[in-house]
């Protein structure tokens, strides 16, 4: 008896969060949006402020940049697969009941969730990936001359 109570207020407790998840699947897909603006607009205008800054603010600045779309790689696939397997209850719930139109509603917010979580991390990780390496060479363009200085005063 105490089970059936149990599971009942388990699956109740569990069909509220799928509102929860689609909006941060939509917030999470704005996001992505948002990071890959900013790192167009650094490729393009912003190369010259980020050569301006001193070695640890553009450091931070480059951590801060980085992980925001590594938690986005990361939490988007997460996501989807939250939104993937939420619904899916219910819909096996319908499925035995005969009620196939309830089903196919469960199924097709079950695979946009996944294609969209998937979309989410697969285009953070490519922001990130890109991310590190022009960081990298900005960091690089900015210690050059200190390396080139010292080696002229050892010769």
């Amino acid at each position: 008896m105490l089970e059936g109570y149990t599971l009942g207020y388990l699956h109740q407790a569990v069909g509220y969060l799928l509102t929860p998840v689609l909006i941060l699947l939509g917030a999470g897909l704005l996001l992505v949006i948002w990071e890959a603006g900013i790192s167009l607009s650094e490729r393009v205008t912003g190369s010259e402020q980020l050569q301006k800054m001193g070695y640890n603010q553009l450091s931070a600045y480059t951590i801060k940049r980085i992980d925001r779309v590594d938690l986005l790689s990361r939490c988007g696939p997460i996501l989807g697969l939250m939104g993937t397997l939420i619904p899916l209850g219910p819909g096996l719930t319908a499925m035995s009941q005969g009620d196939l139109s309830q089903l196919a509603t469960a199924i097709s917010i079950a695979f946009d969730t996944t294609v969209i979580g998937l979309v989410i991390g697969l285009a953070a990780f490519v922001l990130g990936r890109h991310r590190r390496r022009y960081y990298e060479n900005v960091i690089n363009g900015l210690l050059a001359p200190a390396n080139d200085s010292a080696l002229n005063q050892m010769l």
